[in-house]
């Protein structure tokens, strides 16, 4: 047990499976209770290689066109100071992974937002065009990636990571460091500086301008408009947590992160349900933080029975339902890869979420259909602090999210806006 828990807080922090047989524990414990360790195999502490970080930092001072990366594991490490501090020494714009979201400051100047399949368009031209990518604390997943064989194929490519096994597993690279990203960060500062990117920045910026996010109010409710509502009303501050699907990635798009350890989401297993317990704990464990679940009615309808320990503590969670009555993600998919053969995503028989909270203890309803209600109805939510309240968005039923990169494509196959044509079936993971 003590060793689990070793494993689990240490090195690549991950959860560890205990299987404790039933005559164990059902029987009476004699163990000592404070054991030594026999791990043999097991050896995270990585002495960081200086001859690698000045590798790096002489690949870096030849660069015109950088991009930093900045994965989960620099958020683990708690990198987010020596990380704005190196973006800002070397004049070299940041994006960041779904899950790194937070760790650099999205309303950043040099903040490029996430990137990959549902990143922004400018965080992907930036990938496309650069000289130079070094993640950090990221392991180049398929998500950001695409085609391996393609990305970043005309750029220095640097891998800084705590665990050895990520190098070179996706991406072949032409650096690397391995070891804790906060102390090499602290390292590879003392020998760099500033590089001349003005016209690379400009250039992006005109990436910006010219390829913003954007939706249309008209037509019915929509989720980004929303998101976009809430992202202005708690000023970037608030508590982001996610379930998965279409929600999620406007939420990512939409919901500036400004600190880090304030978006919860699930990435790699993609576990629909875990954003209204995720919020949960986060208002347990900050509760003068405002904390917002923002939940799809597939995913919520997983886990929405933790409504009555929401009352018992009181917890003043706000679980916004993005209501389109389907299971969004998958319904685009077969929209765009499978000439819109509709199978299981359809969910007409779902119950009315703010009447169902309603009959909570403790706990209150709102409903939400009208674009012009948005901010009206997010107010009432957030005035609401006397425990849960959810808030039920009946959104329109089909849209679909953009920028977008299917499956086993490449960055320069981004797709802005809907195609008028039926899309190839994807290959990879769905």
């Amino acid at each position: 047990m003590k060793e689990a828990f070793h494993i689990a807080r240490t090195g690549r922090p991950g959860p560890v499976l205990i299987d404790v047989p039933k005559d164990i524990s059902s029987g009476p414990c004699t163990a000592d209770l404070d054991p030594e360790m026999d791990l043999p195999g097991y050896k995270p502490e990585i002495t960081t290689d200086l001859s690698s970080i000045m590798d790096i930092a002489e690949a870096l001072s030849r660069s015109k066109k950088p991009v930093l990366l900045a994965g989960h594991g620099a958020l683990i490490a708690n990198a987010t100071e020596e990380l704005v501090a190196l973006a800002e020494t070397l004049r070299a714009p940041v994006t960041t992974t779904l899950l790194g979201k937070g760790v650099f400051p999205e309303t950043h100047p040099l903040s490029l937002g996430m990137l990959g399949m549902h990143g922004t368009a400018y965080a992907n031209k930036a990938m496309i065009e650069c000289d130079l990518v070094m993640s950090i604390g990221s392991r180049y997943d398929d998500r950001i990636v695409g085609q391996p064989a393609r990305f970043c194929r005309n750029a220095t490519r640097i891998h800084i990571d705590i665990d050895p096994a990520e190098i070179h597993k996706m991406i072949h690279v032409h650096h690397h460091c391995v070891g804790d990203a906060r102390v090499i960060l602290t390292e590879l500062r003392k020998h760099i500086g500033k590089l001349d990117t003005k016209d690379w920045l400009k250039h992006l910026d005109n990436y910006k301008k010219r390829l913003p996010l954007k939706y249309r109010k008209q037509g019915g409710l929509k989720m980004q408009h929303v998101l976009d509502e809430l992202d202005k009303l708690t000023d970037h501050k608030a508590i982001i947590s996610t379930d998965v699907g279409q929600h999620q990635m406007w939420a990512a798009q939409f919901c500036l992160s400004d600190r880090p350890h304030t978006w919860l989401s699930s990435g790699g297993a993609g576990t629909m349900g875990y954003g209204f317990p995720a919020a949960m704990g986060a208002a347990f464990g900050c509760p003068n933080d405002q904390v917002w679940a923002i939940v799809g009615d597939g995913g919520f309808q997983m886990t929405m029975c933790e409504l009555a320990t929401a009352c018992v503590h009181k917890l003043p969670v706000k679980v916004l339902v993005l209501n389109n009555h389907y299971l969004g993600m998958v319904r685009q998919w077969q929209e765009l890869f499978f000439e819109d053969r509709k199978s299981g995503v359809d969910l007409e028989g779902n119950p009315d979420f703010a009447k169902m909270a309603d009959t909570f203890p403790g706990a209150k309803g709102f409903t939400l259909k009208r674009p012009a209600d948005v901010k009206k109805v997010l107010k009432r939510a957030m005035d609401y602090n006397d425990g849960p309240c959810v808030i039920n968005a009946e959104c329109v039923k089909e849209d679909n999210v953009y920028p977008m990169i299917p499956a086993g494509k490449a960055l320069e196959d981004m797709i802005l806006e809907a195609p008028k044509t039926r899309l190839e079936k994807p290959t990879g993971s769905t």
